[in-house]
């Protein structure tokens, strides 16, 4: 079983993410460190100054999506090209560099800099690598092995935050991270990795001939072709998951603060009830795919109506206990494992390269995690910060409402592809 021989390999992908965890909220849950490390006076929050700070921060955010955007398509090619070892190594390497930049510098752009580095690392090197990967090492269940990388980033964004209020040590929560990359890079420079060894063994084809049986496989299944606007929508779904996702993730501190009269600690403990809600879909999603083999837009579908249902909570309904009710089902909804089961849909309706797949499914999401900061910066610049997070409540519920749309438009257009319908597996 591929499983067993390449676990190493699984392994190193899983820690890669649980430190991808860490990285993805390190700017929002350290805000007013960052700030004040970079030289804003953060003192009033109601003051020009501390606005200013704020959306210094989430210009950072911003360029890390942007590194994203830049470096994931590309990324997918050089992956179906040199192996997956290699750039695994590669984003472990420049992960090391991002965090001891942040760690020193007290200048705002250049950690911003070092942010939209981390995106390159995460989708350019990573995300093009290590989702290939554990598909690769259990072909048992690849979509099991996809969401299960979910878990590992939902398990380091709950106990990381709360680790951030409970140190209110700058230094500390960029050292915790930049340890773990030091871990993956020695567990990358060690393990074996599906692909290369199929490419070593066939003079540097092998990886390329055992993806193009696959594709064949998949291509034979297809009764008529899915036209251009159904592919197009199945890339498209990245940009709606993780424009929601995003949102939820490094926004929803700020709104308890903001709408809900609460602590520093409760507001932070927000980001872990969703997560929370993440894991406990991650594992119920694996079930249900793995053992009762419940095709992916039979997930996809009830995830993006829960998500739409638990922004309504959130936007209309401020009552603490309702709230935090509603964020655990939005981290259910929209951060269990949505992103990840959105690319095995891509890979159904589109048959190709795994590498080159990714690459392209994860630029759109690259591109929500580029927009939604900018989004929040700029109206954080004109209206203050509690006005700029609640008008993004209401774009993500939009959203969210257009994924739903778009999840259903699937269904109908897998029954005509397929010819049989994904809601009755």
């Amino acid at each position: 079983m591929k499983a067993k021989k390449y676990i190493l390999s699984m392994v190193t992908v899983y820690m890669a993410y649980l430190t991808h965890g860490m990285q993805a909220l390190i700017f929002s849950q350290n805000q007013v460190n960052f700030a004040t490390k970079w030289g804003f006076d953060m003192s009033n929050p109601e003051s020009a100054a501390y606005a200013a700070g704020a959306a210094a921060v989430s210009t950072a955010i911003a360029w890390t999506g942007f590194g994203k955007f830049i470096s994931v398509w590309i990324g997918g090619e050089i992956s179906d090209r040199v192996g997956r070892k290699k750039l695994m190594i590669g984003g472990a390497a420049l992960y090391i560099v991002c965090f001891a930049t942040m760690l020193t510098t007290t200048n705002a752009t250049l950690a911003a800099l070092a942010g939209g580095l981390a995106g390159v690392a995460t989708s350019g090197f990573w995300d093009a690598s290590g989702y290939p990967a554990v598909q690769e090492a259990y072909p048992a269940a690849p979509g099991t092995a996809l969401i299960m990388i979910k878990f590992f980033v939902a398990a380091s964004s709950i106990f990381y935050p709360i680790i951030c209020v409970a140190t209110g040590n700058l230094q500390i929560n960029i050292i915790l991270p930049l340890v773990l990359s030091v871990v993956v890079l020695v567990l990358a420079c060690m393990a074996k990795f599906v692909y290369d060894d199929e490419k070593a063994k066939m003079g540097g084809k092998g990886g390329k001939k055992a993806d193009q049986a696959e594709i064949d496989a998949a291509k034979a299944r297809l009764l008529v072709a899915p036209g251009g606007f159904t592919k197009l929508l199945t890339y498209f779904y990245a940009f709606l998951v993780m424009a929601v996702m995003y949102g939820a993730q490094q926004y929803t501190k700020a709104f308890g603060l903001a709408y809900c009269g609460l602590s520093e600690m409760q507001a932070a403990s927000f980001t872990t009830m969703y997560q929370v809600g993440s894991i406990v879909a991650v594992a119920f999603w694996a079930v249900m795919m793995s053992k009762l083999k419940w095709h992916p837009l039979k997930v996809l579908i009830i995830d993006s109506l829960m998500t739409a249902v638990a922004l309504l909570g959130v936007l209309f309904i401020h009552q603490v206990a309702i709230v935090y009710i509603a964020i655990l089902l939005l981290g259910f909804g929209c951060a269990g494992g949505a992103l990840q089961t959105g690319l095995s849909v891509v890979q159904e309706f589109v048959p190709g390269p795994k590498g080159r797949n990714t690459g392209i499914y994860y630029t759109f999401m690259g591109a929500a995690s580029y927009l939604m900061p900018v989004i929040v910066s700029r109206l954080t610049i004109i209206s203050g910060e509690s006005k700029a997070v609640y008008t993004l409540m209401v774009l993500m519920f939009v959203l969210a409402a257009i994924q739903v749309l778009a999840t259903l438009y699937l269904i109908a257009r897998y029954k005509k592809v397929f010819g049989a319908s994904p809601m009755a597996k």
